[in-house]
């Protein structure tokens, strides 16, 4: 009953929050795109302009009012700094970051620095003050949102000397300005993004269904001589290993011995040509940009990871060359063969969404980074920190839960360039989870640390749940990893993914009933709705493999070690423990391909003891349940679902 009210007020949250809240104009436009024309009429701001900046920071979504993950609220992304909390996960909870249990880490500070909030980010008090609008209004109203962002833009052009002119390209310097950077390049890049898609327009249906349309400008020119007057500071290149059309800047990573032998807090490595690089980890801070690269700094850290976003601008800061290993995934063999990508924000506390210009950035670091070390792209080799297995039973539970239901893996994958397309017939045997991110705003509670029983607003998810049976009352299945005892009343938790699937995870269909389809997951045959009306899956065709004829059942590992008999003698055997699920004949699970059967020992500061032990055993990449495991080639058979 306390579910179905919960359900039955959050569904009404988006009508209340965006309505005209105390301070607004009295007639406010009747929808977006007239909000936009009403506001760059009043501030004399070229609409194109206006939309450009609000398509970077929002997509011209309004987020029922929430607050993005660096505290930016409505289209215009104005930044309140009273939304701002003092959280960072980096923290605690990050001694597992190097997930190798041969070298016990030293214990880890569970302070974090101070929340430092740039001047140039709250930008919410300027607007109010000159819209006269209040801060309720201009964080609840999408109209009075706009004309906020309007109102900072002119501002911003008549502090540079630059005319309030018809012609965007005069409009270039106040568009860098309303990145918020202080560096050069970052301001830089933001305009640029926003004057291409002025160039190449845009139109799309917002997230509470508003039709906007931005019509493209070819050949727009930009007049870049008023980036000059902002005075903005040049970034530390330093060999940083990014696409020239991101900003990127060096900030180092803490290296240095420590007493009794120990050191912080990455590994010296030669990759690619000591061991592939085949994954990149997406994570999100659960914090900040800046007290996050501090932790990054900080030698007695017990973690570690090679880029991190922030969220106004998209600006990176890379801290670990890529031939090194950082700690950042909790599981050796993943950090061993992957690249660590932090972006600021939080899975849900304290913001709900990522910018447009976070999320560009990012695709273009990935897709310069699976060009160079020639890792695949789809969701079995681009993961989220949430699909990084744990290395032992003992440590399935503990393992973390970012980026979370609200990175939209769609929309990042056609920004990477490769779309998540279906593949094959309506029958497949096979499936991709992909429902519409924007419609599909399914029920969690716990986005409020302060009531965490309580229901989260109505948000898009790139999510579906699994269920016992094909029906909407059913049961969530269970994962005993991540709930060895107890009940499953943790599971709509937003940080609980055991019963959920992901956009861009392919999985085995094992029946369909109606307008329910079932996948094998964890063991077990789990229902998950899939109208034909609105599908959130399509056909994907592919190979997969299930346990050779005679085989009951067969052991699923976290990592691919080497044999007993590849070790030298210098290097203690790593056991290969299997995890606490059961692969049984019957089942099936899609392929991702080969994993290379290697060990990483680097235990020392120094790099020259540092040795990659290879065995011979041959290991698969599978798609278990929400994280990917393997299995020993010789346990199974591969065969086409089709």
């Amino acid at each position: 009953m306390r579910r179905a009210l919960a359900i039955a007020v959050v569904a009404l949250l988006p009508l209340v929050n965006m309505t005209a809240a105390a301070g607004t104009t009295a007639e406010q436009p009747p929808d977006r795109q007239a909000a936009f024309a009403a506001a760059a009429k009043e501030f004399q701001v070229p609409e194109s302009v206006l939309l450009g900046v609000s398509y970077l920071e929002s997509r011209w979504d309004a987020h029922a009012g929430q607050p993005s993950n660096d505290a930016g609220f409505g289209p215009m992304h104005l930044t309140d700094a009273a939304a701002f909390t003092g959280s960072n996960h980096h923290g605690e909870g990050e001694e597992d970051a190097r997930g190798d249990e041969s070298r016990p880490l030293a214990p880890v500070a569970t302070t974090v620095a101070p929340t430092e909030i740039p001047a140039s980010l709250k930008t919410m008090e300027k607007a109010a003050q000159l819209t006269g609008a209040s801060h309720e209004a201009l964080r609840s109203d999408a109209a009075t949102n706009i004309r906020g962002g309007a109102a900072l833009l002119a501002d911003y052009q008549k502090s540079i000397g630059a005319p309030l002119s018809p012609d965007p390209a005069q409009w270039y310097g106040a568009v860098a300005k309303y990145s918020g950077a202080d560096e050069s390049e970052a301001a830089k890049v933001f305009a640029d993004e926003v004057y291409r898609t002025i160039e190449d327009g845009a139109e799309r249906v917002t997230d509470d269904g508003q039709q906007v349309k931005l019509t493209p400008i070819p050949g727009l020119e930009r007049i870049e001589k008023w980036l000059e007057k902002l005075g903005l500071r040049p970034p530390r290149r330093d060999g940083v290993e990014c696409p020239r059309s991101i900003s990127c800047e060096w900030i180092p990573s803490a290296y240095a011995q420590k007493p009794n032998g120990d050191y912080g807090h990455y590994d010296l490595a030669n990759r690619p040509d000591s061991q592939k690089i085949q994954y990149i980890v997406i994570h999100d801070m659960e914090g900040y940009f800046l007290p996050s690269i501090k932790l990054n700094q900080d030698v007695n850290y017990g973690a570690s990871w090679q880029y991190s976003v922030r969220s106004t601008d998209g600006h990176i800061a890379q801290h670990v060359k890529g031939k090194d290993v950082a700690w950042q995934a909790g599981n050796w063999y993943i950090n061993a063969k992957s690249i660590g990508i932090e972006h600021e924000g939080f899975l849900a506390e304290g913001g709900t969404w990522y910018t447009e210009a976070m999320y560009r950035s990012s695709a273009k670091l990935v897709r310069y980074l699976a060009a160079r070390y020639d890792v695949p792209l789809d969701r079995a080799h681009i993961l989220g920190h949430d699909n990084v297995p744990g290395t032992l039973p003992t440590t399935v539970r503990g393992m973390h839960e970012d980026p979370g239901p609200f990175w939209d893996w769609k929309h990042y994958f056609d920004l990477i360039g490769a779309p998540l397309h279906g593949f094959g017939g309506p029958k497949a045997d096979s499936i991709m989870i992909r429902p519409d991110f924007a419609t599909n705003k399914p029920y969690f509670y716990g986005c409020d640390r302060k009531n965490p029983e309580a229901a989260c607003p109505p948000l898009p998810a790139g999510t579906v749940w699994l269920r016992t049976e094909p029906r909407d009352d059913a049961p969530l299945i269970k994962d005993i990893g991540k709930h060895p005892t107890g009940t499953n009343d943790s599971l709509y938790s937003v940080y609980d993914h055991s019963a959920r699937a992901s956009t861009g995870q392919r999985f085995a269909v094992a029946d369909r009933q109606g307008d329910w389809t079932a996948i094998w997951y964890l063991g077990q045959k789990s229902w998950f709705y899939n109208p034909r009306s609105a599908p959130t899956a399509v056909p994907s065709a592919g190979l997969v493999v299930t346990p050779k004829p005679g085989l009951a059942t067969v052991p699923v590992y976290g990592r691919a070690y080497p044999e007993q008999e590849a070790y030298p003698a210098d290097i203690p055997y790593q056991a290969v423990t299997p995890l606490q699920y059961t692969f049984s004949a019957g089942e099936k699970y899609t392929l991702a391909g080969k994993a290379a059967t290697e060990y990483y020992r680097a235990v020392t500061f120094d790099e020259a003891s540092h040795k990659v032990v290879k065995g011979k055993t041959k290991y698969l990449q599978i798609q278990f349940g929400h994280r990917v495991m393997f299995v020993k080639a010789d346990d199974v058979r591969v065969s086409l679902a089709w």
